[in-house]
């Protein structure tokens, strides 16, 4: 896992009220990108933005690196069911089309969709999103590790799930895959 430790220092430093997420999520991007490029040096990462949350993905791995955004609360939108069954679960029995953002977030489909393991999905992954769409301000991101380069696939081996709210020391939780 990596060290989230001056993450949190600036979220603890950060005052209550309209936060400004920018240089956290600055951090972020770097860590994950000096991370990712260490076993990945011919990723071709780019980021980009989808109903508000934003991502780092790999065109040449053709694989979700992270996402985060800013929670507004829950998401009454219907869950697109239909869209959702046509993406590729990406991984053996037990797998589920996981979202990096979660819908009840405002987290939509496609590049959203990452190949997880239904148990993690199901169970403790759900805390903290919940937490992170009842807390309305806060930063939630997700950050997706995979064995080996760009070429060994798309199924994450790992997942690194945070919420980081001001003035708050960070909650970040670790999950197989």
């Amino acid at each position: 896992m990596l060290s989230y430790t001056h993450v949190s220092w600036l979220a603890e430093k950060m005052p209550a009220g309209a936060p400004n997420w920018q240089p956290v999520v600055d951090e972020l991007v770097d860590m994950w990108l000096r991370d990712y490029y260490r076993s990945n040096e011919d990723g071709q990462v780019v980021e980009t933005t989808n109903e508000g949350f934003s991502y780092l993905f790999d065109i040449a791995g053709e694989r979700l690196l992270a996402a985060w955004g800013v929670s507004s609360g829950k998401n009454t939108a219907p869950r697109p069911a239909s869209r959702m069954a046509g993406a590729p679960i990406g991984g053996p029995a037990g797998y589920h089309r996981g979202h990096a953002i979660p819908h009840t977030l405002g987290g939509g489909t496609d590049i959203n969709l990452v190949p997880q393991a239904g148990w993690i999905n199901v169970g403790p992954f759900r805390p903290l999103e919940k937490k992170a769409v009842a807390t309305p301000g806060a930063l939630y991101f997700t950050y997706w590790t995979y064995r080996g380069t760009t070429g060994s696939g798309q199924r994450p081996t790992a997942v690194e799930q945070g919420l980081l709210q001001p003035g708050l020391p960070a909650e970040v939780v670790p999950h197989g895959n």
